[in-house]
């Protein structure tokens, strides 16, 4: 055992001893080197690069705007038929306080009269004043022979509308015209109103019948029981 062991030791020395010396680290050169760092003001600075788009954006409204209304053109022949027209008739004038006659638009006579005339604008059921008023008209037609006087009656509160009445015959004069003298107490009493429109027309008639009609004069003579 102790042999051994001092076998092992020996082999251990001889090892040792043909080892390779260790090459020496080289010298240190004598000149030292400097290591300058430099530092790049450049890089540390930020670089600020402006974009320019090469299309500017559209802006876009926060709602449409709705389109203005086009005039419409009034075509010509619209206007060259409305400049034909007929007048239509135009209402009365007012009372003639001097006693004279009021001339109605001779175009409610509808081509059967002409001279169509009245009295006065208002009448009334007891007002002595004002209870009669006269009406008069001139046929066209020498068939018509005979002129009858119609009327109805609007209640202007209410709006009621009754139906046509047959006043009689109107007289006949030298000229040609015919005549009526009406009177507040000659309106029907079912269809008296304080307050109503006295509407009328003209219907001439000859041996054989009725000839022709005067247009319906509305709303140009007002009816009360009182005075105006």
């Amino acid at each position: 055992m102790k042999q051994i062991q001092i076998l092992f030791l020996a082999l251990i020395l001889v090892a040792c001893g043909t080892a390779a010396p260790t090459q020496a680290p080289p010298e240190p050169s004598q000149t030292p080197v400097v290591i300058v760092e430099t530092v790049v003001e450049k890089v540390l600075e930020t670089v600020v690069v402006t974009v320019i788009p090469t299309q500017v954006p559209t802006e876009v409204p926060s709602a449409t705007p709705l389109p203005l209304p086009t005039p419409t053109a009034v075509p010509p022949t619209q206007a060259v038929a409305e400049a034909t027209q007929p007048p239509a008739p135009t209402v009365a004038a007012a009372a003639d306080t001097s006693g004279g006659l009021i001339p109605v638009d001779n175009a409610f006579g509808a081509g059967w009269f002409v001279d169509l005339t009245r009295s006065r604008n208002d009448f009334a059921l007891r007002c002595q004043l004002s209870r009669e008023i006269t009406f008069s008209v001139k046929p066209i037609d020498p068939n018509i022979t005979q002129v009858d006087f119609y009327y109805r009656i609007q209640d202007r509160s209410t709006g009621a509308v009754f139906d046509w009445q047959n006043a009689g015959r109107m007289i006949s004069g030298a000229n040609g015209s015919f005549t009526i003298v009406f009177s507040g107490d000659d309106v029907n009493t079912n269809f008296r109103k304080p307050n109503a429109w006295f509407d009328y027309q003209f219907i001439g008639s000859s041996q054989s019948g009725v000839v022709g009609r005067s247009e319906k004069i509305e709303q140009q003579v007002t009816y009360t029981f009182d005075c105006p």
